[in-house]
């Protein structure tokens, strides 16, 4: 009989957390659940979400996929929807401009009069509303989640000022970019994990079984610092 499949369902490209590279899948959480599905015996599918509000991909768990790994924030909200298991790391949002368009920006309190880019349903997206609201900044433009690339564009173009992600995945995406630089870091605190379909005790508890020994072993540690660098660490 063939190993039950753990199906996990993640929103690419999101590196160093997820994305397709020229070996196929790769990256923080593809590592992880690959180790965690040998750890209960199973074999291990990714199962990409291609929904444009990241939070949509809570819909998915129990039908399209046994779980949701992908860089994904613990919120109260969330954690109403499903059932994450222990955290495996905390990290923050940071801040992405063009220095040649805009120097003088190198923190949340220079975006006075400027937009904000952030994924729709991304935890960055409340964040920068409430600078908003407190008159910090003039608007949110809001991507489809699988726009990152654009919005990373638009701050060349004037279609941003600023863009704001978990720091891993900003420091990752402007390696490529000369032009763009992570001005701040630790905007947030967020508490990052697996979840499975709510009241799905016995998974969650299997999850959080493989994970305890892989913290123990060292391999969560080693992958923290691997894929997500100084952006995050060990929960």
């Amino acid at each position: 009989m063939a190993p039950q499949l753990l199906r996990v369902g993640a929103a690419l490209p999101d590196p160093p957390f997820e994305f397709v590279g020229t070996q196929g899948p790769a990256g923080f959480d593809i590592d992880l659940m690959r180790r965690i599905a040998g750890k209960l015996g199973r074999e291990w599918q990714l199962v990409p979400y291609t929904g444009t509000d990241f939070n949509g991909i809570f819909a998915g768990l129990g039908n399209a996929y046994d779980c949701v790994a992908s860089g994904t924030t613990i919120t109260p909200g969330r954690q109403a929807i499903a059932d994450f298991c222990a955290p495996y790391a905390v990290s923050g949002q940071s801040l992405v401009v063009d220095r040649a368009h805009h120097p003088k920006v190198h923190s949340t309190a220079d975006l006075k009069g400027l937009v904000i880019g952030v994924q729709k349903g991304n935890t960055s997206q409340p964040v920068a509303e409430k600078l908003v609201a407190e008159g910090r900044a003039a608007r949110v433009r809001v991507y489809a989640y699988d726009e990152i690339e654009k919005a990373l564009d638009d701050l060349s173009s004037g279609g941003c000022d600023a863009f704001m992600k978990l720091a891993p995945v900003t420091h990752w995406l402007v390696r490529d970019r000369p032009k763009l630089a992570v001005v701040q870091t630790g905007i947030t605190r967020e508490i990052l994990g697996v979840c499975v379909r709510k009241g799905d005790a016995a998974l969650r508890q299997a999850i959080d079984q493989a994970q305890a020994e892989l913290v123990k072993d060292g391999t969560i540690p080693t992958l923290i610092k691997q894929w997500l660098g100084e952006g995050a660490s060990a929960a």
